[in-house]
C-alpha cells in the first residue's frame, strides 16, 4: 500500500516510465514513509494533442503535464508531510518532463482504514491483527 494512478501528457517510452516510477517510489517511501514492496504505480500516457488546458492542447502550448492521485490510509501522514510530498513531486516531474504546465495536479487521498486494503484484508483488519 499505497497505490498511485498516474497520467502523463507526454510521449510514452520505457525510460520515461522508469524515471517516473523511480521518482514516485523514492518520494513515497522517503517522505510518506510507505513500504516500497507494497507500493503500486500505474502509469498511463495521454497524447499531448488530447490533453487540453485552458482550451488549448499541450502540443499547441509546447508544454507537458501530469496528474496523479495516491491513496494512503487516513491519519498516517501529517499535513506537512503531504505538502512536502506534493511540492517535491511537482519539482521532480518538472525535471523529468521539462516545460511543465503549472496546471499539473497531485491528489493525496486519505482513505479510511476500514474502507481500504489489499490481499483481501482492510488496513483496519491489519491494524488489529498485526
Amino acid at each position: 500500500m499505497p497505490i498511485l494512478n498516474v497520467k502523463v501528457g507526454a510521449t510514452k517510452s520505457p525510460e520515461l516510465t522508469r524515471r517516473i516510477a523511480d521518482l514516485l517510489l523514492d518520494l513515497t517511501t522517503g517522505i510518506l514513509k510507505k513500504k516500497r514492496d507494497v507500493t503500486s504505480i500505474a502509469i498511463d500516457y495521454v497524447d499531448p494533442d488530447h490533453w487540453i488546458v485552458g482550451g488549448k492542447s499541450l502540443t499547441e502550448q509546447n508544454k507537458s503535464s501530469f496528474y496523479f492521485d495516491i491513496k494512503i490510509t487516513d491519519e498516517t501522514n501529517t499535513k506537512d508531510e503531504k505538502a512536502r510530498y506534493i511540492r517535491e513531486a511537482f519539482d521532480g516531474f518538472a525535471r523529468i518532463l521539462g516545460n511543465l504546465h503549472e496546471e499539473s495536479y497531485i491528489y493525496v487521498q486519505d482513505v479510511r482504514a476500514a474502507s481500504y486494503g489489499y490481499g483481501g484484508h482492510t488496513q483496519e483488519y491489519r491494524y488489529h491483527h498485526g
